[in-house]
Order: C-alpha cells, then sequence, then structure tokens
C-alpha cells in the first residue's frame, strides 16, 4: 500500500510483524489471509481504505471480534475495528452513539451508569455492530424486538468511498437494507441506538441432570405457551467439560440448562420459574434478581477464539412430537458431539418492527442452534452429525432463518436466502445493485446484485 495514502491506524502486510494477530477473529474455523489490513481508528481510515479498494478492485472485508465471520478474507482488503470503541450515552434521549468496534459489554457498562440497558445479546465479547446488522437477537427480545428494530441512524462508507448519514428519512432504502443485510452495503463506522430503562432483571441459570431432559422439555413446552412476553428463556443440552472451571456437580455430566431472563416484577419472575423448578433436583441454580450490567452471566458463552462449527433453524411449533424428536437426538443414551440450544421466541420477536427492516423472518417460535468444537480432520463427520438433527426437525421448521445464526463458510446460497422473505431478498439484492453492483462487500454470506 502506498506510503501517500493517510491512515491513522496500523497497516499490515503478510509476513509483518502483527500481521497474524490482526487478522484472527474469534473462529479460526475461518482463516483469513488478507493482501492488506487496515487496523483502523476512525471513519477517516475506513473511508481511504475503501478508496483503495476501489481503485485496485478488490473486495473488503470487515472484522470487529470475528464472532461472524463467514468466508476468509484471502487476497482482499480486511478493516478490521477493535479500535474503533467510542460510547456516547444521551440518557435524556435514552440512545446512544457508538462507534465499529465497540462490543456488547462495553455498551452494557456504560449504558448502566445511567440507569439503561441495551438490547445485548448473550455474549459480552461480540460487537455491537455486527450483531444489529444481522438483525440482533436480544436476550430480552421477547419484550422489546430485535436490535435492529431500535437503531435511530448509522454512519456508513458505501463502495464509492463516501461516508453517509443514513436514517428513516435519509437514504430510507439503504437504511432498510443496512438493518439485516448484514455486511453487503458498507461498512458501518457508527450507528445511534436506543436504550431502555431496565436496571435489573431476574436472570440465570437451572441444570438438571440428563435423565430429567424428556420431563423438562415437555414441561418447557407447556409453559412456554403461557409465559407473559417479559419472560425470555432458553434451555440449552449439552456435556458439560470436565474442567476444573466447571462447576463439580455438573462438571463431566450430561446436562441441560434452563436459562431465564425477567423484565418485570421479580416475584412475578419467580412465580414462572417455580413451575421449572418443579421438574426435579437441580444441581445448580443461579436464578436470581441481578443487575442488568451481569446480563452475560445468565448463559456464560465461551469467550474463545477456538475452532467452531455450527447450525441453525427455525421452528414454527413445539409439538409433544418435536420434543421427542429432539430428545432421540440429546438425551441419554444419546451423546452426540455438540451442544443443542433450543430458545424461545415469540413476543416482540415475532411482531413487525414500528420502522420495518430487513431483519429477516419473524415466524419462527422457537431457534434450535446447534454447536461443536471441531477436532483437526473431524469437520464432515461433524457436519453429518449436525444434518441429522436439523433433518429430524425439517417437519417443523418455519422455512427460514435467523441471519445472525448463519455461521462460518459453509453456509449454501439457499440457506441465505431463507433468512429472509421471499420479497425482501429480492429488495436487497436491487438495492445491492444501487449501492455495490461490482459486490465489493462479499466477503461475507454475499447477497449478489440483481
Amino acid at each position: 500500500m502506498p506510503d501517500s495514502i493517510p491512515f491513522h491506524g496500523p497497516v499490515f502486510h503478510p509476513g509483518e510483524p502483527g500481521y497474524d494477530d490482526e487478522r484472527l477473529g474469534y473462529n479460526l474455523e475461518v482463516d483469513h489471509r488478507p493482501a492488506i489490513i487496515v487496523g483502523a481508528t476512525g471513519a477517516a481510515d475506513v473511508v481511504a481504505a475503501v478508496r483503495h479498494a476501489r481503485e485496485h478492485r478488490i473486495a473488503v472485508a470487515v472484522q470487529c471480534t470475528g464472532h461472524g465471520a463467514s468466508i476468509p478474507a484471502d487476497g482482499a482488503l480486511l478493516i478490521t475495528t477493535r479500535r474503533m470503541t467510542g460510547v456516547h450515552i444521551d440518557p435524556q434521549q435514552r440512545t446512544a452513539r457508538i462507534a465499529a468496534g465497540v462490543t456488547s459489554g462495553l455498551l452494557v457498562h456504560e449504558a448502566a451508569a445511567f440507569g439503561l440497558a441495551p438490547l445485548a445479546g448473550t455474549s459480552a465479547d461480540v460487537g455491537v455492530v455486527a450483531y444489529t446488522l444481522g438483525g440482533g437477537i436480544p436476550v430480552i427480545g421477547r419484550r422489546f424486538g430485535q436490535a435492529a428494530d431500535h437503531v435511530r441512524e448509522l454512519d456508513v462508507v458505501t463502495a464509492d468511498g463516501e461516508l453517509r448519514t443514513v436514517a428513516p428519512d435519509r437514504e430510507p432504502e439503504l437504511f432498510w437494507a443496512l438493518r439485516g443485510g448484514k455486511g453487503n452495503f458498507g461498512v458501518v463506522v457508527s450507528m445511534v441506538v436506543e436504550l431502555f430503562e431496565v436496571a435489573r432483571l431476574l436472570g440465570g441459570a437451572m441444570y438438571f441432570d440428563g435423565p430429567l431432559m424428556p420431563r423438562l422439555l415437555q414441561t418447557y413446552r407447556t409453559w412456554c405457551e403461557q409465559v407473559p412476553d417479559a419472560m425470555a428463556s432458553s434451555v440449552v443440552m449439552l456435556r458439560s467439560p470436565d474442567l476444573p472451571v466447571v462447576p463439580e456437580p455438573v462438571r463431566g455430566r450430561r446436562v441441560a440448562a434452563v436459562r431465564v431472563a425477567f423484565c418485570g416484577d421479580p416475584a412475578e419472575g419467580e412465580r414462572w420459574v417455580e413451575r421449572l423448578r418443579g421438574v426435579g433436583p437441580r444441581l445448580v441454580d443461579t436464578v436470581f434478581d441481578m443487575p442488568y450490567r451481569d446480563i452475560a452471566t445468565i448463559t456464560r458463552d465461551p469467550s474463545g477464539p477456538g475452532h467452531f462449527f455450527a447450525r441453525g433453524s427455525m421452528l414454527r411449533a413445539l409439538e409433544p412430537a418435536t420434543v421427542d424428536a429432539l430428545l432421540e437426538h440429546v438425551a441419554p443414551p444419546a451423546d452426540p458431539p455438540y451442544f443443542v440450544e433450543l430458545r424461545h421466541f415469540g413476543g416482540a420477536l415475532s411482531r413487525p418492527a414500528t420502522i420495518p427492516s430487513a431483519a429477516g423472518r419473524r415466524d419462527g417460535l422457537f431457534s434450535v442452534y446447534s454447536g461443536s468444537v471441531v477436532q483437526p480432520g473431524g469437520l464432515d463427520a461433524l457436519r453429518a452429525e449436525h444434518d441429522a438433527l436439523h433433518v429430524a426437525l425439517a417437519r417443523w421448521s418455519s422455512g427460514g432463518r435467523c441471519a445472525n445464526y448463519l455461521s462460518g463458510p459453509h453456509v449454501t446460497a439457499d440457506e441465505l436466502a431463507s433468512a429472509y422473505l421471499p420479497e425482501d431478498f429480492a429488495r436487497l439484492r436491487e438495492i445491492k445493485t444501487r449501492w455495490d453492483p461490482d459486490n465489493m462487500f462479499r466477503i461475507n454470506h454475499s447477497i449478489a446484485p440483481a
């Protein structure tokens, strides 16, 4: 890259010190080998990088933490945004202006000082911008909807190298596409999101021994039919790692954990939780009234990095037979090489947003997400195991997928299209044709120009 290009942040080329550390992200299964890496410190660096890529006709990839990495950025220009960590809270407007490298944990921390809460996902380590551009499924989404539903404006560098501010009344088509279209339409350098007056919630997890899985899942199925929108929940089924950091009662055992988050009267939340406690003895029970800033402790997602493979699907219903089909794959004596999360959607996640966006399908009432750590040479066998699970549940599929759950380089074109309504996907392709006709932003789950 010529020295005349005025970058404030560092620039890395293959073989140079720092190149490998800069290119690696959370999921090491996506092994980027870019021609150039620009460690952007602000919007000006991003503008210069996109203009350079346009001049030399190379693709542009963007990475904050690498949780959502899709395909390797080989030969591309990779913009890393981890140095862009500015956060400004406006307590009167109940909004936050956040830069492209802000993580969920940082935003939660800053908003909590004002008694406010962003619509955070389960992991504190995820980049907020990328999470939101994929729709963003918050822990408390059943009450408030997707994170993308609550974006006020975005500052984005488009494929022509121009920095633009988009909002409902400024480039409304691009504003619609960015919220749900992931990284296909430009590099978002900052955005303004709404915050909510949620200072505390009833949250945590209850761990049950493997033999209780059938009773737990059937109870959970009927419980979900009755709970209010203020109650969010999921059940994860897994073999807990046999590691010292894991609490002894669950260490090395096949268990099911119900994770809950209730943003309402704690006494009402406790009454709902007691119904699940009635399933049987808990190995561990961490459900209590907590500050919202501790929301990531409910699921305790792994911080990585590592080699991961995952699949996701959406269910239109959870019937007794659905539970039976799931149990065949996850309950003892079955011991699959993956974890499975069954998550309750519905509520505001199923209702249209006040300001429409491309943020995907809203017809699924439950998600099924399976994930594994990939061992060397073991990917093909793992994929077959995951496929068998999701094929067994296909009878109850909503026909769609959650865009944020599309993971890694193995997503097919049909799977990508199924994350959107057909008319929305066609509209996204038309908008792509206007704003990125050469598909510069294709190092992702690419939506091709029409």
